[in-house]
């Protein structure tokens, strides 16, 4: 099963510039299987995405179709087909 992958401008450099990417992944995989076959296709980006102790960074926001994995069950969330994950770096600054 293939699932979609949106992929901020940061992290394009790892993709060759594409905004959108698919990988393939189980059936019924999570996205921490996502983010495997991600960095496998596209080595370097899993680093980016997740920390040292293997879970997301916290700069870093990610969504499995429209809802937050923060307040899903993280890596552990469900990809099934037709999924769409979103990988957005977190904004800060103002005045």
């Amino acid at each position: 099963m293939s699932v979609a992958v949106r992929v901020p401008t940061i992290l394009r450099t790892y993709t060759k510039g594409e905004a959108d990417v698919s990988v393939d992944v189980p059936d019924d995989a999570t996205l921490a299987d996502v983010v495997k076959a991600l960095d496998a296709a596209y080595p370097g980006i899993g680093a980016r995405v997740l920390d040292d102790t293997g879970e997301i960074r916290r700069f870093v926001n990610v969504y499995v179709n429209d809802d937050d994995v923060r307040f899903a069950s993280g890596l552990q969330t469900p990809t099934p087909a037709d999924t769409k994950v979103s990988i957005i770096p977190a904004v800060a600054g103002g005045c």
